[in-house]
């Protein structure tokens, strides 16, 4: 950084847009502890990521929409990923932040898109950490029933189910509380707030075990599988987005969902040894190592199991239980339970830090941007995800808005893709440690990269079943999704106008008298 540039002051971006030289000083006076390696980013992104996606959504997404072809489906939101992965090596690689999406949005469109990304980015990872302390919650209680604990059902998963009442009555709701969910959630925040570098290592050994229970999977269940479980490789459709061409791309939208870890990795930017270099290793990393575990896997399983019978929410139980080999039932539980908190450690990492880079913004209140004195991290805003997280999980059903999040989740990804078009128009002069592939072409003195283009497009792709299955909710008579969508950037609407837009550090300063 120029040795010029003394404070963000001197350096006022258009309007509430921020610029280059601003967000690289911030960078450099955020208080943060630099230790991550290039190899702690990469299995910060598998451990992001592998976890609910192959151990739930492989078996709904294959029994629901796709059957075999499923396979096909994890090609189409990896590459999707991959597109948008690449975009983020070059802006993390010239824009090391913590801020993720959210701080690539101040810098191509301003103030007012980059605080719409950063509250969509707040909900993706919390209703993601809420899905997967649920599911971690789920092969919890099933790997207490295999050493003959069992707990009462309503300490086990969060219902809220309707009990009609006679005639003229109030319907009475029958409300459960997930405590290993919960208690989950806030044994992971109070590793968060012990330090990154510890997580790291802890998570690594997590990464290493649960990644070794799949390779075992794999190499016992090669010899269990029925190739005539893998036809037909595409089901004929059966309407809708059931089978066929269209159950593919519904399925894809599904498993994207599941591929949302790797970006934790770009929120790391600002505790990396090395990131212009290590950030976008880690990225694209941890994303084809996880799309390769995640192809693999689900080959074995649709080959020991039929497509049909997998709409369960432990299909590798399933699996295991036909190749009868109780012990790697037991092994499959373990890795399930131990591997999805090391999905949780690292959403809720993400989501802390983009809670930090908010608050240091003025979008909301400085407190959730307080740095501990001696573990170097912003414990509060920590502590407060913590708890939010843990009671959402103990108390509300998630599934209802996961497709939502996967919404949200696209357009984030889209706003990285367009950054890097926007970024190299009106930055050519700065230095790209690493640059998208494929080139671009310039139509009116306008370059537009190959690569982020294809990442749009794919965004969209992703969109379109979820966009169609949310209007069929709807006419259906159930709006309850597009009502918490809605609400929700509602209250983001009245947060910025009320509060962020007063607070900001970007806004204009009263003139002197």
């Amino acid at each position: 950084m120029p040795a010029s540039i003394q404070s963000p002051s001197d350096l006022p971006g258009p309007g509430r847009r921020k610029t280059l030289e601003q967000v690289l000083f911030e960078n450099d006076t955020n208080g943060l502890k630099r230790s991550l390696t290039a190899t702690q980013l990469i299995i910060l992104g598998v451990g992001s990521t592998i976890g609910a996606g192959i151990y739930v959504m492989t078996g709904t997404a294959a029994a629901e929409y796709a059957g075999p072809s499923v396979l096909i489906s994890f090609v189409i939101a990896a590459l999707a990923c991959l597109f948008t992965a690449f975009s983020y090596g070059e802006l993390s690689s010239t824009l090391p932040v913590s801020g993720s999406a959210y701080s690539y949005a101040y810098i191509s469109m301003g103030e007012k898109a980059a605080w719409m990304v950063g509250w969509l980015l707040l909900l993706e990872y919390g209703i993601s950490c809420s899905a997967v302390a649920a599911g971690l919650s789920g092969y919890a209680s099933s790997l207490l029933g295999v050493t003959g604990f069992h707990m009462p059902s309503a300490l086990t998963h969060a219902t809220l189910q309707p009990v009609p009442g006679t005639a003229g009555s109030q319907i009475s709701a029958d409300w459960r509380f997930d405590l290993i969910g919960f208690t989950a959630t806030l044994l992971v925040t109070a590793l968060l707030v012990r330090g990154v570098e510890e997580s790291a290592r802890i998570n690594t050994m997590i990464v290493a075990l649960k990644v070794g229970v799949l390779f075992v999977f794999v190499a016992l269940g090669i010899g269990a599988v029925n190739p005539a479980n893998w036809h037909p490789f595409i089901p004929a459709s059966e309407g809708g987005f059931h089978y066929g061409v269209r159950g593919i791309f519904r399925a894809a939208s599904v498993i994207f969902f599941a591929y949302v870890g790797f970006e934790a990795v770009s929120t790391a930017s600002a505790e990396a040894r090395n990131p212009t270099r290590d950030v976008p290793i880690g990225i694209i990393g941890s994303l084809l190592i996880c799309t390769i575990v995640y192809m693999i896997v689900a080959t074995v399983l649709l080959g020991i199991v039929p497509y049909r019978e997998l709409d369960v929410p432990d299909p590798l139980a399933i699996a295991v239980k036909i190749m009868h080999t109780p012990w790697l039932s037991l092994l499959v539980n373990i890795g399930a339970t131990i591997g999805l908190c090391s999905v949780l450690m690292g959403l809720m990492y993400a989501q802390s830090r983009v809670l930090l880079t908010i608050s240091r913004d003025g979008l909301i209140p400085q407190i959730f941007s307080v740095i501990h004195p001696k573990f170097r991290t912003p414990w509060i805003g920590t502590i407060v995800l913590g708890l939010v997280v843990a009671l959402i999980t103990a108390t509300l059903p998630i599934d209802i808005i996961s497709d939502l999040v996967s919404i949200g989740t696209a357009a984030a990804f889209g706003i990285v893709c367009f950054t890097v078009i926007w970024q190299r128009n009106t930055r050519p002069d700065i230095v790209r440690p690493f640059s998208v592939p494929l080139g671009g072409i310039r139509i009116r003195g306008i370059w537009i990269g190959t690569t982020p283009a294809l990442g749009i497009l794919f965004c969209l792709v992703m969109t379109i079943p979820l966009v169609s299955d949310m209007v069929h909710a709807v006419t259906s008579g159930n709006p309850v999704p597009l009502i918490l969508l809605v609400t929700y950037l509602a209250l983001g609407i009245a947060t910025y106008v009320f509060y962020g837009r007063r607070h900001s550090k970007m806004r204009p300063e009263p003139p002197s008298v």
